[in-house]
């Protein structure tokens, strides 16, 4: 399925869902631009945000994103679902979502949010997680895309520009 993010990020606009976009639409907020088939956001864990936040993916007809995933009668349309998992890899009408609640490196979400910045994704806003706190995230990580991402992120340290 092809993403639509302007679509993903509206609709978590409209519900006014409390969250940050903190994957690959972060590194590109933060001014390098790469490809991305996803969407990944963490968002505030109290009752009345994941309810928006339910109903948001319900608009977006979410479900969950793996072979015999339909098996597992996992709901995230579910504010209780949402509370108690720990990622969610989700396919929508608007294309690849994933939702994190435990995500490495990233502390509490309240200083997270507090550090964030405003950016745009096809003329919608967007918060996105500020440059320290995606860079140690994607430290903890580790992953080789998240070390590419770190250092096409980080300045040089010698000088150069």
């Amino acid at each position: 399925m092809t993403l639509d993010p302007a679509r993903v990020f509206a609709t978590l606009d409209r519900h006014q869902v409390d969250y940050l976009a903190i994957g690959a639409f972060a590194v590109i907020a933060h001014g390098y631009v790469r490809a991305t088939a996803d969407i990944d956001l963490v968002a505030r864990q109290d009752r009345a945000n994941l309810e928006r936040l339910a109903a948001a993916f319900a608009e977006l007809d979410a479900r969950l994103r793996g072979v015999g995933a339909d098996l597992l009668e996992v709901d995230p349309t579910d504010p209780d679902t949402l509370a108690n998992g720990a990622s969610f890899t989700l396919d929508t009408d608007a294309g690849p979502v994933d939702y994190l609640n435990d995500v490495p490196g990233a502390g509490d979400y309240a200083d997270l949010r507090a550090r964030s910045v405003e950016s745009t994704a096809a003329g919608v806003r967007v918060r996105v997680v500020g440059l320290d706190d995606l860079i140690r995230m994607k430290r903890a990580s580790g992953r080789p895309q998240d070390l590419r991402d770190i250092a096409n992120l980080s300045p040089p340290t010698d000088g150069s520009e």
